[in-house]
């Protein structure tokens, strides 16, 4: 009797064990898949912003997707995986539930990119508090960076024309182009030893955290690519300011300045930012433009990706890197007040 007895209370003891155990609060969608057929770069969820980041052929957007996702255990999400999922009449949103139901969150699917990498720069959108401006995709989704929030915390008026990088009408064809500016600093950024801003734009993001105590690791390069690219073509126009000046403020007679362009495709799959893009063993291919003088009217550079000898690209990710300044050492804060880049229409061409 005492046997079966201690056998009873380890039994209710079990069931009041497993009746006890917590639900699960989480409410996350941990894996977003979408055939490689369908895909043009890297699927990426930002956890942070809740956004999920998906770069799609022209006839995927067209015709829809049916992602598959892992989400929390036990969680429940709508649309749920599996279901096709449309972008003709904007952004695509999941609900995540939690097992345990008080935890809700919303993702909000963001198509970066249709089909080829062609970047016209026609649809701009502006820093609500800052005032700057950025390109945008026509979708409204910006995936392109520049110097600009930098130059935000160093005490410029919030309008479009105090920054060194903003839209322009002066462009190759279409309505708009991308103007790059290299202008005077601040009295504020004079403190810390920044006399000039070289404008910049680039693929990727710019991360204010480390601005202050690394600025060259604030400007992160990269978003995800697939295939191999074979060329970085576009067009572009260049005007160098009068007087090339070193970071000292020191002016060096019969400088002129000069500007950059170039792109690369490197491993992994996180970013490079302004202190490895150009030393990074990551690093497998580069189309860089040679000619960074004077060009008066618009110019058309076509430029073969040169890839690292013996480089294996098999299985592994990759990520492409965009970067365009109006001033080739404006990293360093060497470069010419003054100094204007245009460019228009850049392009990777895969093979």
């Amino acid at each position: 009797m005492k046997r079966y007895l201690g056998l009873l209370i380890v039994a209710v003891c079990l069931v009041s064990c497993i009746k006890d155990a917590p639900l699960n609060p989480e409410a996350d969608i941990e894996v977003f898949t979408v055939p490689q057929g369908q895909l043009t770069g890297q699927t990426n969820i930002d956890q942070a912003n809740r956004k999920i980041q998906v770069f799609l052929t022209k006839e995927a957007f067209e015709k829809g997707i049916s992602p598959n996702l892992v989400i929390s255990k036990n969680a429940k999400v709508k649309p749920a995986s599996g279901d096709s999922i449309h972008f003709n009449k904007g952004a695509v949103e999941y609900t995540v539930t939690s097992e345990r139901g008080d935890d809700i969150k919303k993702y909000t699917v963001e198509v970066i990119n249709v089909g080829d990498w062609n970047f016209e720069f026609e649809n701009w959108a502006q820093n609500a508090n800052d005032k700057y401006e950025f390109p945008v995709e026509s979708n409204g989704t910006a995936i392109w960076s520049s110097g600009n929030p930098g130059v935000a915390l160093s005490g410029v008026p919030p309008l479009v024309s105090s920054y060194p990088t903003r839209s322009t009408t002066d462009g190759y064809q279409g309505t708009k182009a991308a103007e790059m500016v290299t202008i005077k600093g601040t009295t504020l950024s004079a403190i810390v030893g920044i006399y000039l801003y070289a404008g910049s734009l680039f693929l990727g993001d710019f991360n204010s955290e480390n601005v202050l105590a690394e600025p060259l690791a604030a400007t992160e390069f990269g978003e995800p690519y697939i295939g191999l690219p074979d060329k970085f073509v576009g067009d572009y126009k260049y005007t160098p300011g009068a007087s090339f000046q070193d970071e000292n403020q020191k002016i060096i007679p019969g400088r002129v300045d000069e500007c950059s362009i170039y792109a690369v495709l490197f491993e992994g799959n996180e970013r490079l930012n302004g202190k490895n893009i150009n030393t990074s063993d990551r690093v497998v291919a580069v189309a860089r433009l040679s000619d960074g003088t004077a060009k008066a009217n618009f110019t058309k550079f076509d430029i073969p990706f040169v890839y690292k000898a013996g480089w294996n690209a098999s299985g592994k990710n990759l990520m492409m890197a965009i970067v365009a300044s109006s001033s080739k050492e404006g990293d360093h804060y060497r470069g010419a007040l003054g100094s204007r880049l245009v460019v228009d229409n850049l392009s990777v061409i895969p093979k």
